[in-house]
């Protein structure tokens, strides 16, 4: 009864030394509550501020569109080579959500889809050239995918439209250890951060209207349990075994004498 007791009392002391903790590697743990979650809502891209647009205007007279438009940067990795790349420049969206438009000057964006600026710009502009033509994108689109995935960071998405796989895909899909039940969406609406959580085990992800990521959105993967119990594995509890086991058929010797 003594040799039970005291191997059921070391055992349970190297399983304490490996008892993993969800509390300690789960990102966001509180549960949203109220007002923070996310409405399950199509929504259109809007405007606000901090983002950045590319605008080109054009005219059947392109010299009556040339005042509308920035102008571009040459710039060349080399100093010493005649040849170097454009770059436009970009409007940013102050802190009151404006924009300062050339010969318009402060025109407020903010909230606005591109259709709405697209047509804001085209009828005020109308004024001063025949036909005008506006171009509107968003420079800085980007979604930032962290957690169980084989390669998180932050993206920037050329076309303004991404589905939650296509930002899975971008950072390489879940790992293994990727809690696939639990996928969380952080958006930023109106400056409040909502939540959502979405199961992709479920072809209802697919369905669902937050299978399309807007600008700034953050997908965090979570680990799952199997992840959760390796996180705390200490390489060293192999020896740590052996030598209690020495020692326990050592006392259980001198116990049977």
């Amino acid at each position: 009864m003594k040799t039970r007791f005291f191997l059921i009392s070391i055992l349970a002391l190297v399983m304490s030394t490996s008892c993993a903790s969800r509390k300690n590697l789960v990102y966001f743990q509180d549960e949203p509550i109220g007002d923070g979650l996310l409405e399950s809502t199509p929504l259109q891209l809007t405007y606000k501020p901090d983002d950045m647009l590319n605008i080109n205007v054009s005219a059947a007279d392109p010299i009556a569109a040339q005042p509308f438009n920035l102008t571009t940067v040459a710039f060349s990795d080399d100093v010493l080579s005649a040849q170097g790349n454009v770059k436009m420049q970009t409007y940013l969206v102050d802190y009151d959500g404006n924009i300062d438009f050339p010969v318009l000057g402060k025109i407020k964006i903010a909230g606005l889809t591109r259709t709405e600026v697209t047509e804001m710009l085209t009828e005020r502009i109308r004024a001063y050239a025949t036909g005008p033509i506006v171009n509107i994108r968003l420079a800085n689109f980007t979604v930032t995918v962290i957690g169980e995935v084989n390669s998180p960071g932050t993206f920037t998405i050329q076309d303004e439209r991404i589905t939650l796989l296509e930002a899975l895909g971008l950072a390489r899909d879940l790992t293994i250890f990727g809690n696939r039940k639990n996928v969380l969406l952080i958006r930023e609406i109106e400056g409040k951060k909502k939540f959502a959580k979405i199961d992709l085990t479920s072809i209802n992800a697919v369905n669902s209207p937050l299978y399309y990521l807007q600008q700034n959105d953050v997908i965090v993967v979570e680990p799952n349990n199997a992840k959760i119990r390796q996180s705390n594995y200490n390489p060293n509890n192999g020896v740590l075994i052996s030598a209690i086991g020495t020692l326990t058929t050592i006392v259980a010797v001198f116990l049977v004498k």
